[in-house]
């Protein structure tokens, strides 16, 4: 039994399985595989040829003289020619192999997130999820290929060398397959706790992120609130917890590495006592018994390989099954298969009713609420009462916990996503912005019309700022347009929205961040893309929804007033003690 199947006897099942789940994306390249395989037989191969060298140096060349003087350096430097070449094509071939799947399995994981169910953006940390798809998915590959090929160069060179010392002395053999059930249960133990370790500090590493994006983001509140002080403890806590778990990885990757030298020195002892008894009984000569200690300390180092080598696949896969537990463990959204090019914009609440997590109160209770097609409807009310979770479920980024929601008088989750989504225009009070050219964050998916781009922009109040860029549309806006002042920001998402002219429109706090005169030229650009069009808006400035159709009073997620601003105030209910406060707010 060799080393590699003993070692891997107990751990077999659940390394295979963690690598049969990333082969399919690293087995595409047949052809780098096979260049790659017969590279590293051809380098393996010529390893036993070093101690069958010694041989008849010592035999014939020191004893009789019968050995020409050209013949070993001539063969010599064939044999390091050849394992040179090999290496550097195996090397090579095998690098591609990865390379190649690298690229799949990222692309892979890409396509994942842009599919998934919305909730893996609540469960995981953005800094989590591109870390594993940027980093560790890359980290895992490259460890991982380098590993494979100095496993697969360790256990040819392995086999080549033990297939030479049977053929040289079997008895002796006999004593150096000793070493192996011993190095099985080394390599058994720690890897299992190498595994454990790798996973531990993944998640280690994450929260270690997280506080780093989390101080980026709030760089400002941390120093206004004096904070720093507080952040570097918890910083430090976590990179502390991070160095030990890298420190117990240490000493059990060590730990291997010194228990099989420790093996490795009793099995050559034993040899060396048994061949000198040999010697003593003109049982071997001295060619043939240096020649097998040779190959027996030629033998220590892939053996050795296989135990160190268990390290880095470890990592390697557990790095690379972090991406792959992405995308098998992650639903994708689901819809249905109803499709129409553009919906009239009727929408009909029956009943709806929407919790977030088990046994907290629900965020809409009840709620029931017919819009025409063409109505604009303003959605109103305190902090939580469920105005944002009433647009979000439109187009399905929060999903319905009781009730049915119907566009067009079909429910929509028989709409297709795709279709239903391109029935909406949104701008909310959270603008987001691609590292790409104005334009581009216009259209953003649809076809390109500069002239449409340009209007847009005028029609955002935004003409002054395009004359100002040397570069125009086709100014590269950087991380979510941080050099823009949020009123440009909020703007631009206005003219994005403009730009899609889907049939319904939700403006979730579309001008919040809007100074009083930049507000009122927006009103012009708002009040000209709800024409025609099914609008929702969500305000806090009640002054900017008064030529609503229809205004929604809301409250702990129901409906508790409706009507136009003036049928509101006459009421002088909920809605119109809400409006008088917001004029007192704004007149301080």
């Amino acid at each position: 039994m060799t080393p590699s199947s003993v070692a891997s006897q107990a751990n077999q099942t659940s390394v295979l399985r963690r690598f049969w789940r990333v082969w399919p994306y690293f087995s595409k390249s047949r052809r780098a595989w096979t260049v790659a395989i017969l590279a590293t037989i051809a380098a393996s191969a010529t390893e036993p040829f070093i101690p069958a060298l010694l041989k008849p140096v010592l035999d014939r060349g020191f004893q009789n003289g019968k050995l020409d003087l050209w013949q070993v350096p001539a063969a010599l430097m064939l044999l390091f020619t050849i394992r040179g070449l090999s290496g550097f094509v195996a090397q090579y071939a095998l690098t591609e192999v990865t390379n190649d799947g690298l690229q799949a399995l990222r692309k892979a994981m890409f396509d994942k997130l842009l599919t998934a169910r919305l909730s893996l953006f609540a469960e995981q940390t953005s800094s989590a999820i591109s870390n594993t798809v940027v980093y560790e998915v890359y980290n895992g590959s490259v460890i991982l290929n380098n590993a494979l090929i100095k496993l697969a160069r360790d256990v040819l060179t392995m086999l080549a060398l033990i297939a030479y010392l049977i053929f040289l002395n079997w008895k002796l053999m006999l004593v150096v397959s000793l070493l192996f059930p011993a190095l099985a249960l080394v390599i058994q133990l720690l890897t299992r706790r190498l595994y454990r370790l790798t996973k531990e500090s993944q998640t280690a590493t994450d929260n270690l992120a997280y506080v780093v994006e989390e101080n980026v983001l709030a760089h400002r509140d941390v120093r206004l609130n004096g904070a720093q002080a507080s952040q570097a403890t918890r910083f430090d806590a976590l990179s502390r917890s991070l160095r030990r778990l890298s420190m117990k990885s240490t000493v059990a990757y060590a730990s291997m590495s010194a228990i099989n030298q420790v093996l490795a020195a009793i099995a050559l002892s034993a040899v060396i006592s048994i061949a000198l008894l040999q010697g003593s009984e003109n049982t071997t000569t001295v060619g043939g018994f240096v020649a097998f200690v040779t190959a027996m300390l030629l033998l220590i180092a892939p053996i050795k390989g296989l135990s160190d080598g268990a390290t880095p696949i470890t990592r390697g896969l557990a790095a690379l099954e972090r991406g792959l537990d992405l995308m098998e463990l992650t639903d994708d959204e689901s819809g249905g298969t109803f499709t129409k090019a553009r919906s009239s914009g009727a929408i009909e609440f029956a009943n709806v009713g929407v919790v977030y997590k088990t046994g907290a109160s629900p965020a809409l209770d009840g709620l029931n609420l017919s819009i025409a097609p063409g109505e604009t409807i303003a959605l109103v009310g305190a902090s939580g009462s469920g105005k944002t979770t009433l647009a979000n479920l439109l187009p399905r980024f929060v999903d319905l916990t009781s009730g049915d929601i119907s566009i067009d008088g079909r429910e929509i989750r028989q709409w297709d996503l795709a279709s239903l989504r391109s029935q909406f225009a949104v701008v909310s009070q959270h603008v987001v912005m691609l590292n790409s050219s104005i334009a581009l964050n216009v259209t953003l998916g649809q076809p390109y019309d500069k002239d449409k781009i340009m209007q847009c922009l005028m029609a955002a109040n935004l003409g002054q700022l395009m004359s100002e860029l040397p570069q125009g549309i086709e100014t590269v806006l950087g991380h979510n347009a941080m050099q823009l002042s949020g009123g440009q920001r909020q703007r631009l998402a206005i003219a994005r929205a403009l730009y899609k002219d889907a049939p319904i429109l939700i403006l979730d706090e579309a001008t919040s961040a809007l100074d009083t005169e930049s507000e009122q030229a927006v009103q012009v650009a708002i009040k000209e893309l709800t024409r025609n069009r099914t609008s929702l808006i969500i305000a806090h400035r009640l002054s900017t929804i008064q030529h609503a159709d229809r205004i929604i009073m809301m409250n702990a997620g129901r409906l508790i007033e409706t009507g136009t601003h003036t049928q509101l105030m006459a009421q002088n209910g909920a809605y119109a003690n809400l409006y008088r406060l917001g004029l007192s707010s704004d007149k301080t």
